[in-house]
């Protein structure tokens, strides 16, 4: 008992307090908007939230305790079990509406891609700290393989909205490590170049996102409805919103997927400009503070990993609330601390955490 109540005192010296702020009101929100898009159906939507942040706020408290030094042991083991469970998805994995992303385990059902999101930039960022002192053009190239190759795994199953969300992971740790200038305006050249094939590569569902983004009307009760009636919901709020529990899409179930990828439209209807206004604040407060946090850090690793994280928080936010919008196509993106989910939120709260971990080793130096 001596022992739990010392590691019990410990904690609150393990949490950035203003990171966690954030992070406890845009959950808050979060749970007042996934009851407004349930209450319906009563409590059990949101009974099951609250079961998921209680578990994703005790993975972040004991990240947070995890020095940097020994969260880089567990890159290369953790991106070689995402491998392992990406390959085991690709010959054994179970088929969903015609996605294969999901492995059985017998007692629970996985999707190995999530595993990713978090490993790749820890296993880049331990590769970059690996070889700082010689630091040179091919390990670049090696780097860009390590990312490459699940992102071709992930686009088998096929998801495109997370292999996007682990190349950008891994993306902004390669960027942050110092990739010369001329070679991505060169790779920005080559990717378009490239898109003309990359366009016939696509699966002819995810062409249609894209031709319904640039007009929604063309089939308005297909592919263009997710677009319409979300885009409506936004448009009807107006600057003050209709109130909590009022917005007349919602309740009307206008708003497909409410409580998960379009909670945003929900929110917007509710509480109309001044609550996006307020909503976009502390989204731009919590990549401020995880941008504080990269940039005084100690170490290569630890620098490379925490503006990793804080650059794909951003798009998380970015990229759900451009598609709720209508001005990005729709792609299976979570609102960050919003939506409905506990895969999404674990993995969210395991990048808090990490950011975490980091503020307080670099607390720990300077004492």
């Amino acid at each position: 008992m001596d022992k739990i109540r010392r590691w019990a005192r410990q904690i609150p010296s393990h949490l950035d307090l203003p990171l966690l702020t954030i992070v406890l009101v845009l959950m808050g929100i979060g749970l007042l908007t996934v009851y407004s898009a349930t209450s319906a159906i009563g409590f059990a939507k949101l009974d099951n939230q609250l079961v998921n942040m209680a578990a994703a706020l005790a993975i972040m408290v004991a990240v947070s305790q995890t020095p940097p030094q020994k969260l880089m042991r567990y890159a290369v083991p953790l991106y070689l079990t995402g491998l392992l469970l990406l390959l085991g998805v690709a010959l054994f994995g179970v088929v969903v509406n015609g996605s294969r992303r999901w492995l059985s385990l017998g007692f629970v059902r996985i999707q190995p891609s999530e595993i990713m999101k978090i490993a790749m930039p820890l296993m880049l960022a331990w590769y970059f700290h690996k070889h700082e002192s010689v630091l040179k053009l091919k390990h670049f190239a090696v780097a860009t393989g390590i990312l490459l190759l699940p992102i071709a795994l992930i686009l088998k199953q096929p998801d495109l909205g997370t292999s996007l969300l682990v190349g950008a992971a891994g993306f902004f740790v390669i960027f942050l490590a110092g990739l010369p200038w001329k070679i991505m305006f060169g790779l920005g050249a080559a990717a378009g170049a490239a898109l003309p094939f990359a366009w016939n590569m696509l699966h002819d569902y995810q062409r249609r996102r894209v031709l319904t983004l640039l007009d929604p009307s063309s089939d308005p009760l297909g592919a263009g409805y997710h677009i319409i009636q979300s885009t409506i919901a936004i448009g009807s709020g107006g600057l003050f919103g209709k109130g909590w529990l009022e917005g007349t899409q919602t309740r009307l179930e206008f708003i497909p997927e409410k409580h998960t990828d379009f909670i945003f439209a929900v929110f917007s209807e509710e509480w109309g400009l001044l609550g996006n206004t307020i909503l976009l604040l502390l989204f731009i407060l919590l990549i401020g503070r995880g941008l504080m946090i990269a940039a005084a850090a100690p170490t290569l690793f630890s620098r490379l990993l925490a503006g990793a994280i804080t650059l794909v928080l951003f798009i998380y936010a970015f990229v759900n609330m451009g598609m709720v919008s209508g001005i990005l196509p729709v792609v299976g993106v979570p609102l960050p601390f919003i939506s409905y989910g506990g895969t999404a939120l674990v993995t969210l709260m395991l990048g808090v955490g990490m950011l975490m971990s980091i503020h307080t080793h670099r607390m720990l130096v300077k004492k």
